[in-house]
């Protein structure tokens, strides 16, 4: 076993990784209310970009709250799942087989 080679490589795939993070934070993933009048936009590693609310919405506060709560979580799975499967992809392809670390990524 070439532990130079891997440690190396270990090392190309943390910078891959790094790299891929800060690329997501230009992905963007856009979610909306069914009936459209609340939309959200987030990067794919959470942060909210931006958040429109259509003025009938503000009539109704607790109404408001759940369009809120549906939505974010919503928004936020579909970015998580974005995110995680990136970064698996990243870990998976470039990383060295090494007994005892194939959860290393997770």
């Amino acid at each position: 076993m070439d532990l130079m080679g891997m440690m190396g490589k270990l090392k190309e795939t943390q910078q891959k990784i790094e790299d891929t993070k800060k690329r997501l934070d230009t992905v963007l993933i856009d979610e909306q209310s069914t009936d459209g009048l609340l939309k959200v936009t987030l990067t794919a590693n959470r942060k909210i970009k931006s958040i429109t609310i259509d003025d009938s919405l503000l009539e109704d506060k607790d109404q408001l709250e759940d369009y809120l709560i549906l939505t974010l979580n919503k928004a936020i799975e579909k970015a998580t799942k974005t995110n995680e499967a990136e970064l698996d992809a990243v870990a998976k392809m470039d990383m060295p087989m090494i007994p005892g670390m194939d959860n290393l990524f997770k």
